[in-house]
Order: structure tokens, then sequence, then C-alpha cells
């Protein structure tokens, strides 16, 4: 049996950048009793409050069981674990400066050249590029753009494909990873969702063949692919009608 269940968020959990809907949070509140439960994703630890935590504490989810709740924030090159109070930060991988500017000045560089740099269409106080410490990420359409214009943005990754092409060509010494709706995080080479398992597999003292992963993006290029390549097993998901499919099975067989 399985002691860990581990999940991206965007498209896996949840509609792009919402709350969980109200079937998830109560699937996995059901699932803090029996396992381990582990989102990583390239999001920022505010939203990991936003779209999780706050929704499986809206749905009654306790004290107790959020100590069995892990929060692998940017693709787990930081973690968070509830120590019964508040959430308290175990690690931290940040970027430097230096890696920070050449990252940001690459991507707003290549996005314009390709004429993917979209600002007119930002919402008031956000923004495209955003700094998440230990890896930087670029949003097409911001943050704060609907969900309907999110997913009609790029839905078979091709523009996305491209800007990442050009970021290769300009700044090789970074990865670039596709995820989300509109989104490529740029990163340290290593430190993608493999980074996040092996530190997941130490803090929780478990092996691979103890988790289960659930992701939208396990295909070559995609954030959730670096888990597939380690051998842990991984149920591919569209959306979080499909993963709730399967937690539902899961806790029926339990």
């Amino acid at each position: 049996m399985k002691k860990v269940l581990a999940f991206d968020i965007d498209q896996t959990l949840n509609v792009a950048k919402t709350p969980i809907p109200d079937e998830i949070a109560d699937l996995l509140i059901k699932c803090l009793d029996r396992f381990e439960i582990c989102p990583i994703s390239g999001q920022k630890f505010e939203q990991f409050l936003i779209q999780i935590v706050d929704r499986l504490t809206e749905r009654g989810a306790t004290s107790e069981q959020l100590k069995h709740l892990h929060l692998f924030v940017a693709q787990g090159t930081q973690y968070y674990r509830y120590d019964g109070n508040d959430w308290e930060q175990v690690y931290n991988y940040p970027l430097t400066e230096e890696q920070v500017a050449k990252i940001t000045a690459t991507i707003e560089q290549s996005a314009k050249e390709l004429g993917y740099w979209e600002e007119d269409k930002l919402a008031p106080g956000d923004e495209i590029i955003e700094n998440r410490l230990s890896q930087v990420t670029f949003s097409a359409l911001g943050q704060k753009a609907g969900t309907d214009a999110k997913y009609a943005w790029d839905p078979d990754c091709k523009k996305r494909e491209k800007i990442v092409a050009r970021c290769k060509e300009l700044a090789p010494e970074f990865d670039y990873e596709i995820g989300g709706t509109t989104s490529i995080n740029a990163i340290t080479p290593g430190m993608n969702k493999t980074f996040g398992m092996t530190h997941l597999l130490k803090e929780l003292n478990v092996e691979k063949s103890d988790i289960l992963y659930f992701g939208d993006m396990t295909q070559p290029g995609g954030n959730d692919y670096p888990v597939v390549q380690m051998g842990i097993e991984t149920i591919t998901v569209r959306n979080h009608e499909d993963t709730a499919y399967a937690l539902r099975g899961i806790l029926g067989v339990i």
C-alpha cells in the first residue's frame, strides 16, 4: 500500500489558478487520515495557502490532519510543513540576484522577439515575470487573468515551446519547463521536480515505491515529466475530475 500521495496542482487538483473545488478538498481531507499528502508545484507559497490549505480548513480539516500535509513549493525547492500552529519553512534554495536578473531578461527578450509579450492584457498590478525565489516564472497573461483566457492562449503549448527554444539559445545555463496553462518555469539545472521529489523521499523517510504521483504534464518537456523519469508510479490526469475519480477509487478500495 502506498504511503504518500503527491500531486501537481493546476489542472490536477483544480481549474488553473483557482482554489480547489469542494469535492477535491473533501477527498484530500479523507486521504489525510490514510496518507502523507504532498502537493508539489511551481507556484509560490502564498498560492498553496489560497488554493489548497484555506480550502481544506474551510471544509473542516483539523490541525492533526494538516500535520500530514506537506507543501513542496516552487517544484520542491522550498518545503513547508505544519507544526500544529503555523507553517514552518524546512528548507529553501533560492536563486542569486544575478541569476534572477539574467533569467528575467532572457525570457522577456525571447517573448518580445516572438510576439508573445502581451503586457497590454495584464490586470492592474499584475506582472508577466515573477521571482519565486528558487525559480523565475513567466505567465503570459499574468496571474490574475481569467481562466478562459488562460486556457485559450496556448492550448497545445506551441507558443511556450518556441519561447523555451529561444531562451535556451540565449541562456543555455538554465532549464525551462512548461507548466500550467500559460507558464514557463526557469530554474538552474536539476532544480525541477526531481529535486523536490528527492527531498520528499528524504524528509518523509520513504521509498519511491511508497509514492503515487498525479500530474497533467507528464509528457517529455512537461514539468511533471521528471517524476516519471525517476521511476515513481504516476497517474496522468487531464483535469481535477480525473483526479477525483482516481481518489474515490483509492479510498473505496481502502
